[in-house]
């Protein structure tokens, strides 16, 4: 049976350009038909151009047909969150503070990149408010559903990438993750999704989050993730922190595998302080631990170490976040931060409230934790572990049942490496009742490649990507 088009990644769409078995146009129209029959389900998108995207697709047809592609991903349907600067196309980033008629005159170098390559753009990508938190839900607009079953979140801040790649609504979108906005939805959706190594993907304007904030690639499968990274990781000079040196054939490297790898297993990134109050969940210990067997058997030497950080990295992230928050709301009037998202109004507050000695102690402890994180990778190549506690939870929820209040205990395994600045990948390990569980790999400081090799030796021995929702 002929596989549909939608269906198809972004590797299998450039292979049928070159071939001229499919064209831009034609896989155009099926993912814009493919949007309208289900992201009512999802609430995936804010915002869809067809005019600009089949324009773009006609555009990109013509550069095929005549053997003048300008990159691998030419033509390729690709979606954009909400919170990156797209020229002509309102960013709303989630909140009802922001004016749909400003001059939008500005591409994000992302975005810029993604128009160099040819891409095909569809639109954007919904976010919480301003990307502050692991689910998504706005004031703006609404709830955003998972494909896998539309009772439970996506995740987020990059919950309408997630969804819009997992239910087929384009194979290649962009996230951003300042404390694991990329993998957890990755993780709750079933895809591949990789915080670069900071400023290895230009970013600008500069993030009120700061450091700590990154883009990335959110695909089905490694290699789309790697053809996608591959492009945006392009310099920019607009971001003064870019560190843009990247091995220029890591895509031929994605092969390898992981044998003779050192790998250091942490089932609780050394996070149990946070996480002893509640539980992982166990089918995430299960499939966590059965993917670092699989490991094993492909050659690689594991050890199953603890990790004891020298400074709370909860405490340091909070302390970040919300200081941005409140940086980021400094100017915004009564009326407006009555309009904001609750959640996000509370850390506002609380980020007001910190000294500025609060902030740099915050900063020194992510320092000395970076230090140890580097120091251990001084023994070995890969760190890894889940990428979240749990599976998806109820999509009307901040926290999942039983969690308590603070947003920041049900994310402990994500943002301790937003702090450290090192690349982090999750990539899906299985499935349990039906949803997608998440495993994830860290590697040294700019050798980002390393994660997209072991993800892809994952993915080729578990042969999952082919597993779809039922929309």
């Amino acid at each position: 049976m002929k596989t549909e088009i939608y269906k198809l990644s972004a590797l299998e769409l450039s292979k049928a350009y070159k071939n001229k078995t499919l064209s831009p146009v034609e896989v155009t129209y099926s993912v814009l038909e493919r949007i309208k029959n289900v992201d009512e389900k999802l609430n995936a998108y804010v915002f869809i151009d067809e005019d600009l995207a089949i324009s773009q697709a006609k555009e990109s047809e013509i550069r095929w047909n005549k053997g003048n592609q300008k990159s691998d991903i030419d033509g390729v349907p690709t979606a954009i969150k909400d919170l990156l600067l797209t020229k002509d196309w309102p960013t709303m980033r989630g909140s009802k503070t922001v004016n749909k008629n400003s001059d939008w005159k500005d591409d994000a170098p992302v975005t810029a990149r993604l128009k160099e390559s040819g891409t095909v753009l569809l639109g954007k990508t919904t976010t919480p408010e301003f990307g502050h938190k692991g689910t998504t839900q706005s004031p703006l607009t609404g709830i955003t559903r998972n494909p896998w079953n539309v009772n439970l979140t996506s995740g987020g801040s990059s919950g309408g990438s997630s969804s819009s790649v997992a239910a087929g609504m384009g194979p290649l979108a962009i996230g951003t993750d300042g404390g694991g906005s990329v993998r957890i939805p990755c993780s709750f959706t079933g895809l591949f999704g990789i915080k670069p190594t900071f400023g290895k993907v230009p970013a600008w304007p500069l993030s009120p989050f700061g450091t700590i904030a990154n883009v990335g690639p959110m695909t089905r499968t490694v290699h789309d993730g790697a053809l996608l990274f591959s492009i945006i990781s392009q310099p920019d000079w607009r971001d003064w922190n870019a560190n843009t040196k990247m091995d220029s054939n890591f895509i031929d490297k994605l092969a390898e595998g992981v044998k003779g790898k050192k790998i250091a297993y942490c089932p609780d990134f050394g996070m149990s302080h946070v996480i002893e109050p509640y539980s992982i969940e166990k089918d995430v210990e299960i499939m966590t631990k059965k993917t670092v067997e699989l490991l094993e058997s492909l050659g690689a030497h594991v050890e199953q170490i603890d990790i004891k950080w020298p400074r709370d990295p909860k405490k340091a992230f909070s302390v970040l976040w919300t200081s941005g928050a409140a940086f980021l709301a400094q100017n915004f009037t009564n009326d407006e931060k009555g309009l904001l998202d609750p959640k996000f109004r509370e850390f506002c507050v609380e980020g007001a409230e910190h000294s500025l000695f609060t902030r740099l102690e915050a900063e020194s402890s992510r320092g000395i934790n970076g230090v140890m994180i580097n120091e251990l990778f001084q023994n070995y190549d890969l760190l890894v572990g889940p990428t979240m506690p749990t599976k998806a939870f109820k999509a009307e929820s901040n926290i999942p049942e039983g969690w308590g209040k603070d947003i920041f205990d049900w994310t402990p395994f994500t943002y301790p490496f937003n702090l450290t600045c090192h690349p982090a990948a999750t990539v899906n390990c299985g499935f349990s009742d039906g949803l997608p569980i998440g495993f994830q790999i860290i590697a040294r400081k700019d050798a980002d490649v390393d994660t997209f090799i072991c993800a892809a030796a994952i993915e080729k021995s578990l042969d999952l990507v082919d597993k779809w929702p039922v929309l």
